[in-house]
């Protein structure tokens, strides 16, 4: 067999997600390790179309989760950033996963699953062991990234509560010296106050509901919200997450629809759910309007995020110039846009961008490298 030749079969074969094809050429002997031109393993490729069968049966034959491709992801962060979860916890129980591993900015899988909400990856990670206070090599740990980078509401709430349980540092501070209290108080929101402050005191049906979600009872959780006021906006998160969690996005995004009447934080869960369904233009069509009526840095950040991801480097930037023409003093936001810029071989502009970045915060030696490599490319 030219085993070059059936591991070229198999990339090709998992990326048009071929099972019968993937099966035969894997009981054939391919070698798991051999990468595409971007450096992806058919491990990662299976990871990124979230083809759950697909990983099964490559972690089944030894798949490696900690490959990393040319850009430092590993399968393992790769399904944990996107949060994925029912990927993640295959993972998981594999017990191949690196859990201090990290991605190029130095966060483990724990830091972007806390920094989008993905509350179910968040709570696999930290059962899993994956450590609560790492911090990446923008200054931040998976507590500051939720609490700077979230909007406060029900979601991140969650997510901020669950790192706190978990002994997240509370009084661990940034490049500026600032902690997740002091970024907490800025917002006045006291409910995310309290919960950093270790002081909240849950409602007894909201901790019950919370610990049903939690152990993965999600029907336990739904009986519990059944007994509560259907118009409370609280109940009407739970029910549109509880959903989400049972794959009934219709029913999901009919409970979000419902609280986005009355509290803006929902557009982010009716545009998580349009997109855990590949629905991908309704999902920006849902930022497009919470950014019209949400002048917060929340909702342009996180389309910028998704347009990343989904390669559309040029918007990327665009969002990125609009957000640094209201927050100039964001370092991170000029280190995604110089990555943006990079990505479309744009490396003047990247060395510019990284330049401010450095001008802001000097002493982050991250900005420094980037520069270097954004200069060599100009170079060659």
């Amino acid at each position: 067999m030219d085993t070059v030749k059936a591991t070229k079969s198999l990339l090709k074969a998992v990326e048009l997600e071929q099972k019968e094809q993937v099966l035969q050429l894997l009981n054939e002997g391919c070698d798991l390790s051999l990468t595409d031109e971007a450096g992806r393993s058919p491990l990662m490729l299976a990871v990124q179309r979230n083809n759950l069968i697909l990983v099964k049966e490559l972690l089944a034959f030894g798949a490696d989760v900690n490959q990393r491709d040319n850009t430092q992801l590993t399968p393992f962060i790769c399904a944990a950033a996107n949060g994925f979860d029912e990927i993640v916890s295959e993972i998981l129980q594999s017990g191949r996963a690196d859990l201090a591993s990290v991605n190029r900015f130095g966060g483990t899988a724990l830091l972007p699953s806390s920094e989008k909400g993905y509350l179910r990856t968040v709570q696999l990670c930290l059962a899993a062991g994956v450590p609560v206070n790492h911090v990446n090599r923008l200054g931040w740990s998976a507590l500051l990234e939720a609490v700077i980078l979230g909007d406060g509401g029900f979601l991140y709430q969650d997510v901020i509560r669950e790192l706190v349980q978990h002994q997240a540092d509370t009084n661990q501070v940034d490049d500026t010296g600032k902690n997740a209290l002091d970024y907490a108080k800025a917002t006045a929101n006291e409910v995310l106050i309290t919960i950093v402050e270790k002081q909240e005191v849950e409602e007894v049906a909201f901790h019950a509901i919370r610990t049903f979600l939690r152990k993965g009872e999600v029907e336990q959780a739904l009986k519990v919200l059944k007994t509560q006021d259907p118009t409370d906006l609280e109940v009407l998160y739970y029910l549109g997450y509880s959903y989400q969690r049972l794959k009934d996005y219709p029913t999901a995004i009919s409970y979000y629809k419902k609280g986005w009447e009355k509290s803006e934080q929902f557009a982010f869960y009716v545009g998580n759910s349009y997109r855990m369904i590949g629905d991908i233009e309704h999902a920006l069509q849902t930022y497009d309007q919470a950014i019209k009526t949400d002048r917060s840095f929340f909702y342009r950040y996180h389309k910028s995020n998704f347009l990343r991801e989904l390669g559309r480097h040029e918007e990327a930037v665009k969002m990125m110039d609009n957000l640094l023409e209201d927050y100039p003093e964001r370092v991170d936001f000029y280190f995604h846009k110089a990555n943006s810029l990079r990505s479309l071989n744009r490396h003047q502009e990247a060395i510019t961008a990284m330049e401010c970045a450095i001008q802001l915060n000097p002493e982050n030696p991250l900005f420094s490298e980037h520069l270097a490599q954004s200069l060599q490319l100009v170079k060659n």
